[in-house]
């Protein structure tokens, strides 16, 4: 039986939701945080009484701010931190407008980002703690044209996830940092996309949220610092560079 405080961001459906539920379903408590109360809450009955929402915008720092200031005041401490929270797009790179990347940046990386430098200080005083970041498939292979700028902002998170691993290794070595890649999750993800998109759910070979949040919970208790979702999906990445003529290594 686990007892660890894990705050999700993007909590309120999805990804995070399945995450939640199993988490609460073992012994550990979760702190759920996205916008829509209504479906927050929902989320936090599931969870038997194991959970403790709160409404905040991750895109905001003084939002995450207060996330923190909340969880630790009502929990007493942080274990982990899932930065989930994240949003596509459908839209061609020669269409991008500067309101497009602003977007794609202030949802996937901003709120990533202060995530990681909020509860920062908190794992430092305690001597340990883990940053989950969930990033994408397109974070590694940007297959997907018409997600462009989602596809920068995960490469993005991707290289500012190892940056803070590479940082913190020496000095703060109690302090995981991990990243988890999914591919397609039969989730709302491609019809909640900015211009609307194909439904996730409905195509093939997209992975069930209980599988992509099983993972996560993996490696939450393994402590694994880099994760793909599925089977074959590391190769996945290593023929694409080799098609480019580029060394995988």
């Amino acid at each position: 039986m686990s007892d660890r405080v894990v705050v999700i961001t993007g909590a309120s459906a999805g990804i995070g939701a399945a995450l939640a539920e199993r988490l609460a379903a073992r012994g550990d408590r979760a702190v759920l945080v996205a916008r829509r109360e209504k479906e927050l809450r929902d989320v936090a009955a599931r969870c038997a009484g194991r959970a403790y929402p709160i409404v905040a915008d991750v895109t905001s720092r003084e939002e995450v701010r207060r996330v923190v200031r909340e969880a630790i005041a009502h929990l007493g401490h942080v274990d982990v931190w899932v930065n989930n929270a994240g949003r596509g797009i459908t839209r061609p790179v020669s269409q991008l407008t500067d309101d497009d990347v602003d977007d794609m940046l202030r949802v996937n990386v901003k709120s990533a980002l202060y995530g990681m430098q909020e509860i920062l200080p908190h794992f430092i005083e305690r001597g340990t703690g883990q940053i989950v970041n969930v990033s994408s498939m397109l974070g590694r292979v940007p297959m997907a044209s018409f997600r462009s700028a989602y596809n920068g902002a995960k490469h993005f998170l991707n290289a500012i996830t190892a940056n803070l691993r590479d940082e913190l290794r020496d000095q703060h070595p109690g302090i995981i940092v991990s990243l988890v890649s999914p591919g397609v999750v039969a989730t709302e993800f491609g019809v909640n996309a900015a211009y609307g998109g194909p439904d996730s759910r409905a195509l093939p070979m997209s992975q069930p949220v209980e599988e992509v949040a099983e993972v996560i919970e993996r490696v939450i208790d393994t402590r694994a610092t880099d994760v793909y979702t599925r089977r074959g999906m590391r190769q996945m990445a290593i023929d694409y560079f080799s098609a480019l003529g580029q060394d995988p290594s």
